[in-house]
């Protein structure tokens, strides 16, 4: 592998942890608030999940870095951060974090079953490691957008609201990072395209299918995944705020 593709390799990584680490966080502010006591449970286990996918991802960093997690978690301001903004938002209200998370379940899935013929091998170890895990929480969250926009005149307005106000960020998740054509040519991630296409193909069915619209694709959103919202580094602050205390501390 050349240097130039381990660098990009390394930021395609990091991208993915990111993105997992920050939605568990959010996910994870659910924990005795979700309305019934069994989502409460399942949602916490979700984040617990998502979790433990930043972890394989940062793993895989670190093999490529030397860069330990703690420390790519933990000590980095939130301008290095390479989530999708979509994924910082603040959790909302239930249906806002519902349809959240269905969107990036639903883009998981269809990636990870393209990452289980990666030509780098680690990518396609992780991948099938984490598949079984993704699929149950589409599944999890494609039976709760059904029965939120199938519901009542409440839930579904809500539901609608949410896809609405998600929608302008959702693409970014598709956005290729610079020089992500190298991985795309050696066979180590799909196109961006392919994964945006199969993703919105699930989508819009399963809004029609919970009599719910899909809106009109926003333009791509600017700044690339360097430029978040000022709700992230509100997030960072809460969750690096003890490490940052006691630095160098074995925990």
């Amino acid at each position: 592998m050349s240097p130039e593709m381990q660098q990009v390799l390394a930021e395609k990584l990091l991208s993915m942890a990111d993105d997992e680490l920050v939605l568990a966080h959010r996910n994870s502010e659910w924990t005795g608030h979700a309305p019934i006591l069994e989502e409460d449970i399942a949602f916490t286990n979700i984040a617990l999940d998502e979790m433990g996918h930043a972890r394989i991802w940062y793993g895989l960093h670190q093999e490529l870095t030397g860069i330990d997690p703690d420390e790519a978690i933990y000590f980095r301001e939130p301008r290095a951060y390479r989530n999708a903004r979509l994924l910082e938002l603040p959790r909302g209200d239930w249906a806002f974090s519902l349809v959240r998370q269905y969107f990036f379940d639903v883009f998981e899935m269809v990636r990870a079953e393209r990452l289980l013929e990666s030509a780098y091998r680690p990518l396609a170890e992780a991948a099938a490691k984490i598949r079984p895990e993704e699929l149950y929480h589409y599944r999890h969250t494609h039976t709760w957008l059904q029965r939120l926009g199938l519901g009542t005149d409440e839930s579904s307005r809500r539901t609608q609201s949410a896809v609405d106000a998600l929608w302008p960020h959702v693409f970014q998740l598709f956005e290729p990072l610079p020089g992500e054509e190298v991985l795309v040519n050696a066979g180590f991630v799909p196109e961006s395209i392919a994964l945006e296409t199969a993703w919105k193909k699930i989508i819009q069915e399963a809004l029609a299918g919970a009599g719910l619209h899909m809106p009109a694709q926003p333009a791509a959103s600017p700044g690339g995944r360097t430029e978040h919202t000022a709700h992230l580094a509100d997030l960072l602050a809460e969750m690096q705020g003890v490490a940052r205390a006691n630095p160098g501390a074995e925990w």
